[in-house]
């Protein structure tokens, strides 16, 4: 495979629905009341998941770009403090984060300059191609838990 080809596959596994639910489905139409519910049995919320996507992604992209960035602390600092989200615009402010945070992380996968396999001097081996699978497996695994919430939820698959 080209270097070239495979920089569009990485670029489509980062937002594509090829086997799977995307970002957008899992966040689409929900109802305000419903972002901050809980499950019995499921130990987080919409909400939760949302932002938990949004500080990983964050952290990851930074990582990638930046030797300086500092790691939030984990596992609080990947995590919101609450159920819910504070207001209307935060949700909103999450999903415009992510969705800006995936598109800045295609942007360093799209540039030929970037090596995809050369390791980060300031990391411990991980490349822009390792990082760009995590992203992609990571935020998979969370959407699918949000389309599980929405199942119990009563409100998947999304009303248009």
């Amino acid at each position: 495979m080209s270097d070239a080809a495979l920089r569009r596959q990485l670029r489509e596994l980062l937002g594509s629905t090829h086997a799977h639910a995307t970002f957008e489905q899992a966040i689409e139409s929900v109802a305000v009341e419903k972002r901050g519910e809980r499950v019995a049995g499921q130990p987080h919320t919409l909400w939760r998941l949302l932002e938990h996507i949004r500080l990983a992604t964050w952290d990851i992209l930074e990582f990638s770009r930046r030797a300086d960035h500092v790691s939030p602390a984990w596992p609080d600092g990947y995590w919101p403090a609450t159920d819910a989200p504070p207001d209307e615009a935060a949700w909103e402010r999450s999903i415009e984060t992510v969705r800006a945070d995936l598109e800045a992380f295609a942007a360093l996968v799209d540039d030929e300059s970037n090596d995809l396999f050369a390791p980060f001097p300031w990391g411990q081996g991980q490349t822009l191609l390792r990082e760009a699978l995590l992203i992609a497996d990571h935020n998979a695994y969370h959407v699918g838990q949000m389309v599980l919430l929405r199942q119990q939820l009563g409100i998947w698959p999304p009303s248009s």
